[in-house]
C-alpha cells in the first residue's frame, strides 16, 4: 500500500533538484552563463534520477494525466517554498488565488466521474 505513496514522494525529492537547477542559479547572476547552464544540467540529471522512476511506479495507480498534475501542484508547492526562502522573494495574494484554481484542476482531474 505504501508504493502507491512512492510516486509522490520520488517527484518531491524531482521537483526540489529541478527548481535549483532552474531557478538557483539567480542568486549567482555574475557567474558566466555557461558555467550555470553546465550545473544547471548536473543538478538536473539528479532530477530525472528520482522522476523517470516515480512516473514508471506511479504509473501502475494513476493515469499519466494524473501524474502531470500531482507533479504539477509539487512544483508550485516546492517553488513557492523555494521563492520565498533561497531567493527571498514575497509570496503575494495573486499568486495563492492562481493555485487554487489549480488545486480546482485537480479535484476535476482526480474526480471519478
Amino acid at each position: 500500500m505504501y508504493r502507491q505513496f512512492l510516486p509522490i514522494i520520488l517527484l518531491t525529492i524531482s521537483n526540489v533538484f529541478m527548481t535549483f537547477a532552474w531557478y538557483g542559479h539567480l542568486k549567482f547572476k555574475s557567474t558566466a552563463l555557461w558555467t550555470v547552464i553546465l550545473v544547471s544540467w548536473s543538478i538536473a540529471f539528479l532530477e530525472y534520477c528520482f522522476q523517470v522512476p516515480a512516473n514508471r511506479i506511479g504509473h501502475e495507480y494513476f493515469s499519466a494525466a494524473q501524474l502531470k498534475t500531482m507533479q504539477e501542484v509539487i512544483t508550485l508547492i516546492v517553488f513557492s517554498i523555494f521563492s520565498i526562502t533561497y531567493l527571498k522573494e514575497e509570496f503575494k495574494w495573486n499568486y495563492l488565488a492562481g493555485f487554487f484554481f489549480i488545486i480546482l484542476a485537480v479535484f476535476f482531474i482526480f474526480k471519478k466521474w
